[in-house]
């Protein structure tokens, strides 16, 4: 059984493909049960997560025979001790025998799928010419977001907003040298005024981009906010918005679109649908100066098939 460290995934994986393979697997041939979660209690810090998340591969599909797991803890008072919040391993296996084939650093698999699956649903929903780029936090998915939005939007100027401004940057640095016009932001209100795409990856408690802040055609993607005690957009927000989520567990887990429901703010209704049905034709934006918002909180056949697609470019079967 072979094992994959965090640079071999990052050495098989590039965003086009991935976004294709995540879109095909929306398409269909992929079946997740709903994940189980279980929050952990921490003394003198936030209570931690951890998650398994299976998958496989059905019957005849074309993608082949798959079976995979992910176990993922998040510890958001790791960063106290200057250590990621997220970690995690995926098992990938034979959906024809069950034998175990690899592992793969989960956390970096879920680096690459996370911002592959936002940029995917801005493949879909945000404008053709969206130029403007707004990433508001600065944690370890925030350039893996820049780089799947670039790969799917002529994206020229990056801004970066973050409650800590020396992370935004560090960020904006570590962009610049990587060919990005990137910029670290001061006032996150005049920061959302003049981007195309707001995408949102923190673990804030309150609410930090308002409806009230945005403007005609913006697509705003939310990805952090992964509990019910967590918000990065306001009601305002889904109400102005035409609505889209990764799949049903957004609907009741995480913040913003399930708290949204929760309270009223929003109907069901106005959930216009998931990442499958956009994949398979459904309308996303229907018009350029609509608000469109995308809401993920992490499907395991996005894990599952960017797992296939590091296995076969190393040779795997």
């Amino acid at each position: 059984m072979r094992h994959f460290t965090a640079l071999q995934v990052d050495a098989a994986l590039d965003f086009p493909s991935l976004v294709d393979a995540l879109a095909d697997a929306f398409r269909g041939g992929f079946a997740a049960p709903p994940r189980a979660s279980c929050e952990i209690a921490r003394a003198g810090e936030p209570a931690a997560t951890t998650l398994w998340m299976p998958a496989w591969t059905t019957a005849g599909a074309a993608a082949g025979d798959f079976l995979g797991a992910k176990i993922v803890n998040v510890f958001p008072g790791n960063s106290a001790r200057g250590q990621p919040a997220v970690s995690g391993l995926y098992l990938l296996q034979s959906g024809l025998t069950g034998e175990p084939l690899a592992t793969l650093d989960g956390t970096r698999l879920t680096l690459w799928r996370t911002a592959a699956a936002s940029a995917l649903a801005a493949r879909l929903l945000a404008r053709a010419d969206a130029k403007r780029l707004l990433i508001v936090g600065a944690g370890a998915l925030a350039p893996f977001l820049v780089r799947a939005h670039a790969s799917q939007r002529p994206i020229e100027r990056v801004a970066v907003w973050n409650h800590r401004p020396e992370g935004a940057r560090r960020l904006a640095e570590t962009l610049a040298a990587e060919g990005f016009a990137a910029r670290a932001a001061e006032h996150l209100q005049e920061a959302v005024g003049e981007a195309d795409i707001v995408s949102c990856a923190t673990l804030s408690p309150a609410p930090l981009v308002l409806g009230a802040w945005l403007k005609p055609g913006q697509h705003l993607d939310l990805v952090g906010a992964f509990t019910m005690r967590m918000r990065e957009a306001d009601d305002a927000a889904l109400a102005r918005a035409r609505v889209f989520v990764d799949c049903d567990d957004a609907l009741n887990e995480g913040g913003d679109v399930a708290l949204g429901l929760a309270s009223g703010a929003i109907a069901r209704a106005d959930v216009v649908g998931d990442l499958a049905a956009l994949c398979r034709g459904a309308p996303g934006r229907t018009a350029p100066h609509e608000i469109t918002l995308f809401k993920s909180v992490g499907a395991a056949i996005e894990d599952l098939a960017a797992a296939m697609l590091v296995w076969r470019r190393a040779g795997g079967r």
